[in-house]
């Protein structure tokens, strides 16, 4: 019988996740695009148009994102715009990344840069990730990617693939 972790019953909450895409990986990158899903599914996702002495370019991560730095001068929103919006959409709630690693220093930048404070909290995936859906990720994150087919590497749709990975990862190991 396949795996249907899309009607099960909620036995966990689903976690807000957040992913953020960036300039690269160098110190100097800055972040470019955030996508958040939070655990009603409802979604938020901005570009962000750099600010006058985010400079850094890397070509490589533009092949993985596909954001162009003519799409953010055209599409983004100001850095104190998104801020704005990021705290509003996740007010008081704890959001949980992946690559907490990397989003974590690209958030503090740019709210940082827009000179307000964060009234969300970011937290890595891995603290709520009980030991048997860690065991069984891999089988789960490969089972939705195939429902994907290949729409990755922008921020919301990677927070959406990350939030479904972890129910399919719940519903593997029975949590």
């Amino acid at each position: 019988m396949p795996l249907n972790y899309s009607t099960r019953k909620n036995r966990i909450r689903k976690p807000a996740i957040i992913d953020v895409e960036a300039t690269g990986f160098h110190p100097l990158s800055y972040p470019i695009e955030v996508g958040v899903v939070n655990s009603d599914g409802d979604r938020y996702s901005s570009l962000i148009k750099p600010y006058e002495n985010w400079d850094f370019w890397s070509e490589e991560a533009e092949a993985v994102h596909g954001i162009s730095q003519a799409d953010l001068q055209k599409y983004g929103k100001p850095g104190g715009v998104v801020v704005d919006e990021l705290n509003q959409f996740l007010q008081g709630q704890t959001v949980y990344s992946d690559g907490w690693v990397v989003d974590k220093p690209w958030l503090i930048k740019l709210f940082d840069r827009a000179r307000t404070p964060m009234n969300f909290w970011l937290s890595p995936l891995e603290m709520i990730l009980a030991e048997p859906m860690m065991a069984c990720w891999d089988e789960a994150r490969a089972t939705i990617a195939e429902d994907f087919e290949g729409k990755r590497h922008r921020a919301s749709t990677d927070a959406l693939f990350i939030q479904k990975t972890y129910d399919c990862a719940a519903e593997l190991a029975g949590v």
